[in-house]
Order: C-alpha cells, then sequence, then structure tokens
C-alpha cells in the first residue's frame, strides 16, 4: 500500500503538500541506479563536476524569493529574512575552491625507483538525510562535497520541508548533474533503515535527534557503512565580566531566539559574570520584547511559528515545569500566541541544572540565564551537558578565551559570536551531539576513503 506524506503548514495548520513514499522495492531500484551511474560520474573531470555543482548553486540564487515564501509555508520562517542562499552558496563556493588540493593525492615519493601515494577514493553513493530548520543549507553541506568527489547521491529530506530537496534536485539536474546522480526520494523511516542494513548505500550523513542518529546507527550495525552525524545541542554562551555588554546581549539573543529558536547552534543557555548578570538580564528582556510574533508572511514579523505543533508542545512543557520548580519568567504572553505553533520567546532566570530546560534540547525560542563568579564555574556549568556542538564565550581577552575553549568539550568554540557556521572550519560535535566531519577540506577526507599505491619501477 502507497503511504502519502503530508506536510502540515505551521502558518495555519493546513496540508500545504502531500507526497507518496518510495515502497521498499522502489528505494532498491533508486539505490541501484545511484550505484550504477557512479562509476562514470567519477570518472568525469573534477573541474567538470565542481562546474556543475556551481551552476547549480547559480539556479537555486535566482529563485530566493520563492524560496523565501515557501519556506514561512513549510517551517515558518519570517520572509523578512530572505531564505538560505548566503550560507548556502557560501558553502557551496568554499567547498569548489578547496576541492582539488583537498581531494589531490598524498604523494610520498615519486621517484626513479618508487611511486608511493595515497589517493582518495569516493565511497560510492552518499545517503543524506536532511533536516528540516536549515532546509538548504544543511543539506547542501554534504551534497556539495560529495558530488564533487564522485560520489551519488540520494536526499531523503525532512518531511516538514519536502518542497526543498525537490527544488534541489531540480537545479542539479537543470545544471547537467544526471537525474541518477543526484536522486531526491521520499522514504518512510523503514525503507531508510533497509537502505542502509541491507548495503544498498556506502555512506549515510544524518542531521537530527539523537533518536534518529541511534536509529540510523542501529541499522548500519555490522555493515561497516560510515555514519556521519550531527544530531542534539543545548549551546552555552558565557559572557565574562570583561565583555562588552551590548554587543553580546544583542548577538546572544539573536542566537537564542532566530528562527523561533530553532538552530541547531542556537543559543540555549547563557551564564553570565555576577558583575554584568542585572545588566544582561534587563537588557535581554528589552530585546525580546522589541520582537513581532505573528505571520511569517507578514514583512514586519521578526519571529514566526514553530515549524510544527509538537515542537511547541515540547518547549512550553520546559517552560511550564521549570517555573513549578521555581523559574522566574520575564516575557508577556504576546498577543498572537495561540497555544499552538506561535509561541511567545521566553527568557526564564533563577534556573538551575536540575530543571530540564536548562540540560535537555529546547530547540525553540527560550533561554535559561544563570550568574557565575567566575570561569571556573561557568566551564563546570558548560560542560555539564550531554551535548556538545558549539559554545560561545564573550570577553576582550582573546588568550584567555582559548584557554578556556580548550576546557570545553565541544565542537566549535566562538568568541563574540555564535550561531555561525564557518565552512572552512570543520563543523563536528562531540558527546550525544554526535560524530563526523561536515564541511572545510576534511569534509573531502570523511565523503572519501584513503586508498595506498605502492608501484616498484622495475
Amino acid at each position: 500500500m502507497t503511504k502519502s506524506v503530508d506536510l502540515i503548514s505551521p502558518i495555519d495548520g493546513s496540508v500545504y503538500l502531500s507526497r507518496n513514499a518510495l515502497s521498499r522495492e522502489e528505494a532498491y531500484a533508486a539505490a541501484e541506479r545511484a550505484r550504477t551511474a557512479q562509476p562514470a560520474w567519477a570518472a568525469r573531470p573534477l573541474q567538470e563536476r565542481i562546474d556543475l555543482v556551481l551552476k547549480a548553486r547559480d539556479i537555486i540564487g535566482s529563485q530566493t524569493e520563492r524560496m523565501a515564501t515557501e519556506l514561512a509555508h513549510q517551517m515558518g520562517r519570517p520572509v523578512r529574512y530572505g531564505g538560505e542562499f548566503g550560507g548556502f552558496s557560501e558553502r557551496v563556493s568554499y567547498m569548489a575552491e578547496v576541492a582539488a588540493e583537498s581531494l589531490a593525492p598524498m604523494v610520498i615519493e615519486d621517484s626513479e625507483a618508487f611511486t608511493r601515494m595515497i589517493k582518495h577514493i569516493p565511497w560510492g553513493t552518499v545517503l543524506v538525510v536532511a533536516p528540516w530548520n536549515y532546509p538548504y543549507m544543511t543539506a547542501i553541506n554534504t551534497i556539495a562535497p560529495a558530488l564533487i568527489a564522485g560520489n551519488t547521491v540520494i536526499l531523503k529530506h525532512a518531511q516538514q520541508t519536502l518542497q526543498v530537496g525537490e527544488h534541489l534536485a531540480e537545479a542539479f539536474h537543470k545544471a547537467g548533474v544526471p537525474q541518477d546522480v543526484f536522486q531526491n526520494v521520499v522514504l518512510d523511516h523503514d525503507s531508510t533503515s533497509s537502505l542502509i542494513a541491507e548495503r544498498r548505500i556506502d555512506f549515510v550523513n544524518f542531521t537530527g535527534s539523537v533518536g534518529g542518529g541511534q536509529a540510523m546507527e542501529r541499522a548500519a550495525a555490522g555493515t561497516f557503512i560510515p555514519v556521519s552525524t550531527e544530531l542534539g545541542g543545548k549551546d552555552p554562551g558565557y559572557v565574562r565580566a570583561d565583555a562588552d555588554l551590548e554587543k553580546a546581549v544583542d548577538t546572544l539573543m539573536d542566537g537564542a531566539m532566530y528562527n523561533a529558536g530553532q538552530c541547531c547552534c542556537g543559543i540555549e543557555r547563557i551564564y553570565v559574570h555576577e558583575s554584568l548578570y542585572d545588566a544582561f538580564v534587563e537588557k535581554a528582556v528589552a530585546w525580546v520584547n522589541a520582537q513581532k510574533l505573528g505571520n511569517p508572511l507578514d514583512s514586519e514579523t521578526t519571529l514566526g511559528p514553530m515549524a510544527n505543533v509538537r515542537f511547541a508542545r515540547e518547549v512550553r512543557a520546559q517552560i511550564e515545569e521549570a517555573l513549578a520548580d521555581g523559574a522566574v519568567a520575564h516575557i508577556e504572553k504576546m498577543p498572537a500566541d495561540d497555544g499552538g505553533a506561535y509561541l511567545t520567546p521566553q527568557i526564564l532566570t533563577n534556573v538551575t541544572h536540575d530543571m530540564r530546560v536548562m540540560r535537555d534540547e529546547s530547540f525553540g525560542p527560550v533561554v535559561g540565564i544563570m550568574p557565575v563568579k567566575n570561569d571556573e564555574e561557568a566551564i563546570a556549568l558548560m560542560n555539564d551537558c550531554r551535548f556538545g556542538l558549539t559554545a560561545s564565550i564573550w570577553t576582550s581577552d582573546s588568550a584567555a578565551a582559548e584557554a578556556i575553549g580548550d576546557r570545553i568539550e565541544t565542537g566549535t568554540v566562538f568568541m563574540n559570536r555564535c550561531d555561525y557556521l564557518d565552512p572552512a572550519l570543520c563543523w563536528t560535535g562531540c558527546k550525544d551531539t554526535g560524530r563526523g566531519a561536515g564541511l572545510s577540506k576534511l569534509a573531502y577526507q570523511a565523503l572519501t576513503r584513503p586508498k595506498s599505491y605502492h608501484l616498484r619501477k622495475g
């Protein structure tokens, strides 16, 4: 029986579009087509693959107005922010720029007697399971370097952003990438797991929940298929006594509230030196009260609905539990808050790490703020977490920031910024955030396998 997948718009709860999921047999056939097409794709000159990926980037760039409107309908981001092409283009461009150097053979010796080298060989077929919160940018993180490296790609996009996968496929095919080299598919969980368990694909990249990542690893158990994961986060910000208070408030609160808090590396907990704590909270409350919650199609809206009612339900539950345990809420309910997907952003104080809102991923517009006495207390609190994606340190002392960063269990350390992905730096995490190496030159190492050549001449 064909399974229908509905995309429910957070704007009004209506069905925005419906698609049929592939049967298991259809999924296997897609994987077989990808595997058959891969050798010829890998045999094309590297520059040709790069040029086709860049052409697809440009096609996506010609559709930014549609991108912004459709993202508002699919996952609630306000149209005023204009979609995701800026970050999308930056990532594709950088990965294209470093491809030749990253994929060049590592030559150990090239003499009259021997040639010894290590080549980077594509895995084969890469399965990309992409999330809805930054649906263009997170997907392209792997799609671009995977294709450039000579892999074929099967994209399974999130149910909440099915249309994004379709537009990516349209762009790549229009650019000249063969249809079997890049395929966008709609799959249920069972078919996805079967593709992995039966080794119909060769590499998995998954961005999503901890539970989803565990399911991917269970499916791959015993297959030796590499599984790269970027899972939950509970990213901290630490404001030292020597920080620029105004900049810290503005950037950290934007990091906590942008995209309705639905950012992989969004700020979910803030620790402020006690000398700045009261002023920071006062300014943070004023910052949030200046936001406008409303319909994302309205150009004046700065904060749209959460992508799904069930996501908002979890954030409300964390807030209510914290309040019952003594936390203090600072933001009055906003007029657009409907008890569903439209959720008032919230700042909580008098919070502790006994509360879920300071332990579990919220992935919504809420942040807890705690005072700290010194660096040692801040480091202990930042590390008191099962996740490790990014951490943001606010200080005028870069040496201190680096020293503190060395002691934080995280994948990326920021100083005086947050909630940003630099394509030249490795995007990675630790603990329950998962493992893997996205973007940077290291992405090409992850998306290929080493193959050694020891050639004796004569």
